[in-house]
């Protein structure tokens, strides 16, 4: 997967959920295989975070990201997403 690999575009996505979830965190200080939802992620994000990144990604990336079992897999970590988002 080529996402993972570029920095740019995961810097982007870091800002993105920050930015979206109104989070108090810098983007930098989220680790890029992190895990993003679940009681042992550092950010707390829920359900409702969820549908803000998969709408701001929508808008942003052209990304469609309807299906709730799919979208878990995605948003895994910042390299899941980046490599949904960019996989070739």
């Amino acid at each position: 997967m080529i996402g993972s690999k570029d920095n740019n575009l995961k810097i982007e996505l870091k800002k993105l959920i920050v930015e979206e979830c109104d989070k108090d965190i810098e983007p930098n200080d989220i680790k890029d295989d992190e895990i993003l939802f679940g009681s042992s992620s550092s950010l707390e994000l829920d359900s409702m975070d969820a549908l803000q990144i998969s709408m701001a990604l929508h808008k942003k990336y052209g990304v469609d990201t309807n299906d709730s079992k799919k979208l878990r897999k995605i948003m895994e970590s910042i390299n899941t997403l980046a490599d949904y988002v960019q996989p070739e």
